[in-house]
This record gives structure tokens, sequence and C-alpha cells, in this order.
């Protein structure tokens, strides 16, 4: 079965967590701003699961790129604000400026992260193949440059974009351990 991008987004969209942020997001004027990351692939494995859809999504990421400041002040800055557009939902909002990545990632996961040039590009770089999926602010568009065939599956493969197996593996167990049909191919 070849998944469409209408299909996954309809079955994302099913978690109304995810639609409100969507609807919210232009608020906050973020340049290349994405929905993205498990509340999107997560959504669809729960309905898989037959559980609810916002069932065991630990957080919603948004992704933006914003080179014209890249301190830590401006990001925190979107940050308190996104805390206060998205307050009454009772969930982890988690905004990343894609810009400045490359400042913090090697004190975090102990390996340097080159310079991101869009926040296409972060999400180019999850451990996992097929959780690279995020949905344009702008536009609605689905960003998927893996597709969706393996994501709709469960197939979980090392990205050969940020190929560190290590904390693959971790991720990956992680997911299954919630989502026991997944599966893990090295």
């Amino acid at each position: 079965m070849l998944v469409s991008a209408e299909t996954f987004t309809r079955a994302v969209m099913a978690n109304p967590i995810n639609a409100v942020i969507l609807e919210r997001l232009p608020q906050l004027g973020l340049q290349q701003c994405y929905l993205t990351a498990g509340c999107l692939f997560q959504t669809v494995w729960n309905q898989r699961s037959g559980y609810t859809p916002q069932a065991m999504v630990k957080d919603y990421d948004v992704f933006y790129f914003d080179e014209s400041d890249a301190s830590w002040e401006a990001e925190d800055a979107v940050i308190q604000k996104g805390k206060v557009l998205f307050q009454d939902l009772n969930v982890t909002v988690e905004f990343k400026n894609q810009a400045r990545v490359h400042l913090w990632y090697e004190q975090r996961f102990g390996r340097s992260c080159p310079r991101l040039r869009s926040a296409r590009d972060g999400i180019d770089r999850y451990l996992i193949s097929c959780t690279c999926v995020g949905i344009a602010v702008a536009n609605g568009e689905l960003y998927a440059p893996n597709g969706l065939e393996e994501t709709w599956k469960g197939i979980l493969r090392i990205n050969p974009m940020n190929p560190q197996p290590d904390l693959f593996y971790r991720k990956a167990q992680d997911y299954r351990a919630r989502w026991p049909w997944l599966t893990i191919q090295l």
C-alpha cells in the first residue's frame, strides 16, 4: 500500500493537539516553521495500534530557522511566547531554532553537528529514517524526505544522514517499548 501525503496528514490531524498547534503557530511569525517529530509519526502509530491519537506522545516539536539572531536569548523569547500561546493545551511544546543547533549539539550528544542551513536540514538529521517528517506551518505541506512507507509500516532504520548507531538503537528501543509491533532493521 502506498501511503499518500493526504492519508498521512489526515491521520496526523486526528490528534486534536496537532491541529490546534498548527492553527495557532502562525501567530508567532516564525521563519521556516514546522511541526515535526514524534507528535506526527507517533500519532499515526497510535492509531495503527488502536490507541487514541495523542496517547504516548511525549511532546510536540516545532522547528524554525532564524539565523538573524542565533542567540539563546532569542530562542528563549520564542519558547516563552510559545508557552503562553499553548498553555491551555497542557502538553509540552518544544521550540528549536535550527540555525543554532551546531552551538549546543556536541555538548548534549557528544558529537559535533554541522551548521544547518534550514529547518528541513534539522528534520533530515533525525536518528531514525522514517521519523524524518514535518508539516510546514506556512502552507500545511508535508515534508517527508524519506517517504512515508516505512513510517506507516513502523520500520525503524538508521538514518544515513546522521549515522549514530548507539543513539539510534536507544531511541528505537524506546519506541518499541511503546509500540511493540515496530521493526528495528540494522
